[in-house]
């Protein structure tokens, strides 16, 4: 008979895979507690001149752009947005898996810019008030990464556009529409008499 050392366990090579990766999720969160609450306090602070944002590294999936206001009325819900999407993969329109480049997209009381990673070129500018829907979900794909969709208008409001972009984690998602939904309760109770 083996006799089990006390204090001793012996572990699974799957145990200590689900250890490293909830060590991992637990480090990711507390960076990201972080940073929202910088982001959050600096929110708060009486200087309007403050452009403190948020930053996230991101890959660009792609987009729908132009879509008609009757097209864009069909997908009010984040399951209807969420579906066109996945059709959008299946029909060629969208690809299911991002080119490598990261981008930078940093979320602010403005809005969201999505930048190079150098910060150098600016890909996408979406100012805070045309963003009309935003849902975050896991791709699919087995990989553990997931996808932050946006559905943005223009000033006019004559059309609609589908912005798609992939998180490193569902986490990371979470957390930019956590930073953004934040940003809007900003702006809102700052503009109430």
């Amino acid at each position: 008979a083996t006799a089990l050392q006390p204090g001793r366990q012996n572990k699974t090579p799957s145990q200590k895979k689900e250890k490293k990766r909830n060590q991992e999720v637990v480090s990711n969160l507390s960076s990201l507690s972080s940073c929202l609450t910088t982001f959050l306090s600096s929110l708060g602070q009486s200087n309007s001149n403050s452009d403190t944002c948020a930053e996230f590294r991101i890959k660009y999936v792609g987009a729908i752009e132009k879509l008609k206001l009757s097209e864009g009325k069909d997908l009010e819900g984040p399951l209807d947005l969420i579906n066109y999407i996945d059709v959008a993969q299946q029909d060629g329109k969208l690809p299911f898996v991002p080119p490598e480049e990261e981008f930078i997209m940093g979320v602010s009381k403005y809005g969201i810019k999505v930048s190079t990673s150098d910060q150098y070129d600016v890909l996408h500018r979406h100012a805070l008030y045309l963003i009309i829907r935003m849902v975050c979900y896991d791709d699919g794909l087995g990989a553990g990464k997931s996808l932050l969709a946006l559905k943005t208008t223009d000033a006019s409001n004559e059309e609609y556009s589908l912005w798609v972009y992939q998180c490193n984690s569902l986490e990371q998602a979470q957390a930019i529409c956590k930073v953004l939904s934040t940003a809007f309760d900003s702006v809102l109770t700052s503009e109430k008499p």
